[in-house]
């Protein structure tokens, strides 16, 4: 069975040409934008299959996307699966002990770390949650874990550079050599 791409669009063509040599996009929609690249020269299915290295069927499936539904038609739909476990009331008290200083909590430490979040939303919020979820949440909220010695927030000790004092060079510099 032989199928045609219908006409592009001057606007479909400059998007299919920009995400085809994309080296940020996903790289599905790379390669289905090649696909549609490809056919829009004249190319048959077969010869398109066999340079993109897939299968005819998987090139006749977005080619026929392509033509029903334009540059929707190559995003993936949306999948079935398990429904969100944690409602959105749980995942504000997920974010909000993040935020929140331990200690106002009646925590006996000064900053979150993910194992303590865990056993302290476990244990004193009742939502029975791992730390890889936690983690997962916070990303989602564009939350992300510091380096530093405290989750989200100040440093412990607000005068810890004035304590320290001047940082010194580990290595000495190296003495330039005279011409």
């Amino acid at each position: 069975m032989s199928i045609k791409l219908r006409t592009l669009t001057e606007i479909e063509k400059a998007a299919i040409e920009k995400l085809a040599r994309s080296r940020t996009a996903a790289a599905r929609e790379v390669e289905r934008a090649r696909m549609i690249m490809i056919a829009s020269k004249g190319k048959r299915v077969d010869a398109i299959a066999e340079e993109l290295e897939l299968s005819a069927a998987t090139v006749r499936t977005w080619l026929k996307r392509f033509n029903s539904d334009g540059l929707d038609g190559l995003n993936d739909l949306a999948r079935s699966g398990r429904p969100a476990t944690y409602n959105s009331e749980q995942v504000a008290e997920v974010i909000a002990a993040a935020l929140s200083d331990p200690q106002k909590l009646g925590q006996p430490f000064a900053c979150w770390t993910l194992d303590r979040l865990e056993i302290y939303l476990n244990e004193e919020k009742q939502i029975a949650i791992k730390r890889s979820r936690i983690d997962e949440l916070l990303i989602a909220e564009g939350l992300r874990w510091r380096t530093q010695e405290t989750w989200f927030g100040e440093r412990v000790d607000p005068e810890f550079a004035k304590k320290r004092g001047s940082l010194k060079r580990s290595t000495p510099t190296r003495l330039k050599r005279a011409r």
